[in-house]
């Protein structure tokens, strides 16, 4: 018995040890992205190029996401206001959901999905056919010349993706709360351009999408780079970044809401 709770506590031992190792490995590699990046930047075109890879081709699934997340909004929101007489408050309800909290989060979670396992399953790929290796053997930095360009790519593209979603989300609102169910046009665009207000609302939903953004893919790009070179290793590494990411990105919202909420 007693040696049974010693192996128990040592596992748990040598996990909690294995996971500050882990979070300090990755603390390292962000700062060395963060260190050479200035030849993405000095190339601007690489980071245009994984910009394309990952913000142009998520967009088809984060704009019809962001409609149907609209029309949602719009129907239920109806439904709920209707019960208290505030139908013409659909629009505020819409615009309010999506900047503040929907857009960011749910675009972030889509981002996840679609473009950070692409850019894990590209890296893994990278580091099994030994291309990263055959860069240095080139004296080409491949931190420098492949990560670097993906990071800036992501970190950019996701604030832009965001905004798209609750624009998308805004007409979804619209078609279902004005053209279907018949809500005043004038109230629902007035009242949403009183409600919403640039700093407290626009501004903290692009600080959260940034935020985002840089947590997704600089996890993207961790587990991409550590993988294991092997078809399994490069499977798994795929899976803990959308695992991580996701829950990354909902512990996040939770800090960044409570801070914007004080106003601090």
């Amino acid at each position: 018995m007693m040696r049974m709770g010693v192996r128990f506590f040592s596992a748990i031992g040598r996990r909690v040890i294995d996971g500050i190792w882990r979070l300090g490995y990755a603390a390292r590699f962000v700062a060395l992205t963060l260190l050479r990046s200035g030849t993405s930047l000095a190339r601007f075109g690489l980071v245009i190029r994984e910009i394309y890879s990952s913000g142009v081709l998520s967009l088809i699934i984060i704009v019809v996401s962001g409609l149907f997340v609209g029309m949602v909004l719009g129907l239920q929101g109806y439904e709920t206001l209707k019960t208290y007489g505030s139908e013409q408050s659909l629009g505020v309800l819409v615009a309010l959901s999506l900047v503040r909290e929907l857009g960011p989060v749910v675009a972030a979670l889509l981002f996840a999905s679609r473009a950070g396992s692409a850019i894990t399953a590209e890296i893994g790929l990278m580091k099994t056919t030994e291309q990263l290796k055959a860069l240095e053997m080139m004296a080409i930095d491949p931190i420098a010349r492949i990560v670097a360009p993906r990071f800036w790519g992501g970190v950019i593209s996701m604030p832009l993706l965001a905004a798209i979603f609750s624009v998308m989300g805004v007409f979804g609102g619209y078609f279902v709360g004005v053209v279907l169910i018949g809500v005043d046009d004038g109230a629902f665009w007035s009242q949403m351009q009183a409600a919403v207000d640039v700093r407290h609302d626009v501004i903290n939903g692009v600080i959260k999408s940034c935020v985002f953004g840089f947590a997704v893919t600089a996890i993207a790009l961790f587990e991409g780079y550590d993988a294991p070179p092997t078809a399994e290793g490069v499977s798994r590494a795929t899976t803990r970044t959308v695992v991580t990411s996701s829950l990354a990105i909902l512990a996040l919202d939770f800090v960044l809401t409570a801070f914007m909420f004080k106003g601090v």
